[in-house]
């Protein structure tokens, strides 16, 4: 199936300094957005582990299109950071993570002005999260998704008043199923969902395994079953963990390259948060109705 081009033209600006003290390195973003409209709605999103502000246009640009302005910031554990797995600031840096998109969030104003008129075009009241991966993670803590301790016990709230809505792409699961590798490395990759309260969408692969845990791929959607509503689900029965290449064309994370299954999931997530944030009320009533004119290579749940 061929990929909709855009449907209006975009500009980036890059890079943005955002105050973040004690943070080590610069905390840093990129806006894109519509060159034209009024009353825009924001999309603040959280990479997959590695990757850094100058990835995932495949979604950030459709997104873009579609009427929304996009903030990506660099994590810490961007590849051109250099920090691995053995490097002793690693194991706080889902903290740091979560600090990165509260402090966009708290200074959305001045990030919009110094990327042009953008401070004047947005609507603030429509804000969302978005996340992949480990970004997905981060994102849920802003949603109010909390991090169990080893004893099970929920950690602190880490949601922002400003995010109306979210959506998590290949978001954690929930259990004590984590591998040797994850307990050792990745221990706060246990998120209980009950408390994220906020309107989501989950997108999950169907062959999507992690290497992360024992469970196959449906670990991918406890986000949406363990979620309070309102939640739906975009499973997309032959997606992998890069959903056909969000993060960039070709990339080598890539195992499952297709253009058009990453530009569905961009289009799903559109339309929810269209309707979410109460932008247009009928984009996603009109995606879903599409679910059923497909093969069965994608389907929507909610509840």
């Amino acid at each position: 199936m061929p990929v909709r081009p855009l449907e209006q033209r975009i500009v980036s600006v890059k890079p943005i300094a955002v105050p973040a003290p004690g943070r080590g390195i610069e905390l840093r973003v990129k806006v894109t957005a519509p060159l034209s409209g009024r009353d825009l709605p924001v999309i603040v999103f959280s990479h997959g582990n590695a990757w850094s502000l100058d990835g995932y246009e495949p979604l950030v640009d459709r997104w873009a299109a579609a009427g929304f302005v996009v903030v990506q910031p660099t994590h810490l554990d961007s590849r051109r950071n250099g920090i691995g797995w053995d490097d002793p600031r690693f194991a706080t840096i889902w903290r740091v993570r979560i600090a990165d998109l509260h402090a966009v969030l708290d200074h959305l104003g001045d990030i919009l002005l110094r990327a042009g008129d953008l401070e004047t075009r947005v609507d603030r009241g429509r804000v969302a999260v978005v996340g992949h991966s480990w970004g997905a993670q981060t994102a849920g803590a802003v949603l109010g998704a909390r991090v169990l301790d080893t004893d099970g016990v929920p950690g602190e709230d880490f949601s922002h008043p400003a995010v109306v809505a979210g959506a998590l792409i290949a978001a954690t699961g929930t259990g004590d199923t984590l591998t040797p590798f994850a307990v050792e490395h990745l221990p706060f990759m246990r998120p209980d969902y009950s408390t994220m309260t906020v309107p989501t969408l989950v997108v999950a692969g169907g062959e999507d395994r992690s290497r992360l845990s024992t469970r196959g791929p449906d670990w991918f959607t406890d986000a949406y079953h363990l979620g309070p509503s309102p939640k739906s689900l975009l499973a997309v029965a032959e997606g992998e963990h890069t959903m056909g290449g969000i993060a960039g064309e070709a990339v080598a994370e890539t195992t499952d390259e297709d253009p058009a299954r990453a530009a569905l999931v961009a289009d799903a997530i559109s339309a929810y948060l269209l309707d979410a944030l109460r932008v247009d009320g009928t984009a996603w009533v009109a995606f879903t109705a599409t679910a059923t004119a497909t093969d069965g290579t994608w389907s929507i749940s909610g509840k």
